[in-house]
Parts: structure tokens; C-alpha cells; sequence
């Protein structure tokens, strides 16, 4: 582990032919590697996390209209990190750094959700990083040690690629049948049916996103699988557990040192759910709630 960078220290995890990177701030998949092929989308060491790469959004994702939600009979204001738009977006630990441990091939991050101005929780935390032959696996743990209710929700937010190819050709697939619509600010207005032709495969160089999307077909083991797939066969799969019923799906032409650039990140919630209350899980005292998600290349 070193400690040369803006993203706090670097995690390396190695199984095989695979490896990672996690970063400490934001509990952050920063690398993911099969052989000699990257995964996820590198950014540079000496660089700040970019476009939120890799980060764990808790105790929300995505944003809170001008960062205001009523909990029961309260309003609470938020911070507002997205000055652009005004809005509180992606949770509270996007720039904390976790507590680390970690053996050769996995590694367990925690950090607490302190009460603050606009949430008055207190939460347990945790991210493991688990590799397997083919990828890895993410389990997100959160336990409620308020006095009170506490409504929580989670997101991730990878950028995947699989890395020898230009990422134009490679063709993508998410199983969803109802796409989110959003205003100017980014937050929701309502929804549409989704274009069916994204479940039989769209080529990103031809496609534009920042679209999440809800109603995800599941398969027999419970799992949502979205792909990535190679003009040569190879299939990078992206999937999501019970408790992740929603998925955005977003490209860039800024990433750092990538032409095009792809984050599909895994939701409980969509944007401004604390205030819909969309997939919000509001956890008991002492309760726990375990989820997971993982990356596999076939």
C-alpha cells in the first residue's frame, strides 16, 4: 500500500491473473484487472477521483433537489455539493477515508455516517472487495446505531471497459424495462418505457446516457445482469443483487485519458428518493442491511 495520491491509500489485491485497486477515500474500485486487461476505466495516481469513479454513495445516490427532503414532519437541508444544478448528490462519504484491512486477496473498508446538518444519523459502514477467478465481488453492509428510524439508501459507481478494446465498438446491454426521465437539474419528472433496443445491445460509440433506469429483469438466481461485450465474443458482466432494483447508466467523452467513458452504477434508490421515497429502506435501530454486486469477464 502507498499513500502517493489525492485518493488516500492505495489498496492492491491480487488472486490469479487477477488484481485490484481500491482507493481509501470514497471506498472507491479505482482498478480491476484480468491478465493483462483492464476492467475498469484507470484515471491517473496524482489525479482526484474523476466524475465520482468507483465511489460508494451512502446514505443516498445521485441528488437531492436543492439538497431539502421531509422526514416525516421535518424538513432537513443538506449541503450542497452539486453547486451546478443545487443539489446534495451522492451521500455523505464520497470524500472520507475508510478504515482499512485487507488480506492478499480481499479487502474490508469502514467509515461511519456521523449526524450532520440535514441528517441526524448515525450509521455503520462497510465495503468488501472479494476476488474471485473471473472478477470480483462487492458486499455493502450498513447498520442503523441511531435511537431512531433511519432511512438509508445505496449506490456504486464503476466505470467499466474491457481495456484492449476501443471502447466505440464494444456493444452494451441493460435488461431494463422503464427509463427514468429527468429536467435540466438532473432530477426526476417522471418515466417512459425504455428503449427496447438497449436490452438487445447498443454500440456506445452510437449512444449518449445519464439515464437511470427501474423494472430490471431478474434471472433465476436473482441477479440483474447488465453486459459489456467485444466485437470478439468477450462479455465483461456487471451484476446486481436483491436490493439494487434500479441502475444509471452514464457516458463521458472527459474522463481522464479515455476517449469515451462508461459508469453503470448499481442503485437501491434513484435520484431525489429521500424525497419520493423511491426505494428508500428506512432501518430500524440496530438493523443491518447487506447487499452485493460484482464484475465478471467471460
Amino acid at each position: 500500500m502507498n499513500t502517493a495520491s489525492p485518493t488516500g491509500t492505495q489498496v492492491q489485491l491480487r488472486r490469479g491473473q487477477v488484481t485490484a485497486q481500491i482507493a481509501q477515500v470514497g471506498a472507491s474500485l479505482r482498478a480491476l484487472r484480468i491478465g493483462d486487461v483492464d476492467l475498469i476505466a484507470r484515471y491517473p495516481l496524482d489525479q482526484p477521483t474523476p466524475s465520482c469513479s468507483g465511489v460508494v454513495l451512502v446514505p443516498w445516490p445521485n441528488r437531492v433537489r436543492d439538497g431539502r427532503w421531509t422526514d416525516g414532519d421535518t424538513t432537513r437541508q443538506l449541503a450542497i455539493t452539486e453547486p451546478k444544478f443545487g443539489n446534495a448528490s451522492h451521500g455523505l462519504l464520497r470524500f472520507t477515508p475508510y478504515e482499512i484491512q485487507q488480506t492478499d486477496d480481499a479487502a474490508v473498508l469502514r467509515a461511519a455516517v456521523y449526524p450532520q446538518t440535514g441528517y441526524p444519523y448515525l450509521l455503520d459502514t462497510s465495503v468488501s472487495y472479494d476476488l474471485g477467478d473471473d472478477g470480483i465481488e462487492v458486499t455493502h453492509t450498513i447498520t442503523n446505531r441511531s435511537r431512531t428510524a433511519a432511512p438509508v439508501a445505496v449506490g456504486t459507481h464503476p466505470f467499466v471497459t474491457i481495456g484492449d478494446v476501443d471502447p466505440h465498438d464494444l456493444v452494451l446491454r441493460v435488461p431494463a424495462a422503464t427509463a427514468i426521465d429527468v429536467d435540466e437539474r438532473m432530477l426526476p419528472t417522471g418515466t417512459r418505457p425504455a428503449d427496447p433496443a438497449l436490452r438487445d445491445g447498443v454500440r456506445l460509440g452510437d449512444v449518449t446516457f445519464d439515464t437511470g433506469f427501474t423494472d430490471l429483469t431478474r434471472d433465476d438466481d436473482g441477479r440483474v445482469r447488465h453486459t459489456l461485450t467485444a466485437p470478439d465474443g468477450r462479455t465483461l458482466t456487471l451484476w446486481q443483487g436483491p436490493g439494487f432494483d434500479f441502475v444509471q447508466v452514464f457516458t463521458t467523452t472527459a474522463y481522464p485519458g479515455h476517449s469515451l467513458a462508461l459508469a453503470i452504477e448499481p442503485m437501491t434508490a434513484p435520484a431525489d428518493a429521500l424525497n419520493s421515497g423511491a426505494g428508500i429502506r428506512r432501518l430500524d435501530p440496530g438493523e443491518t442491511w447487506i447487499l452485493h454486486w460484482g464484475i465478471t469477464l467471460s
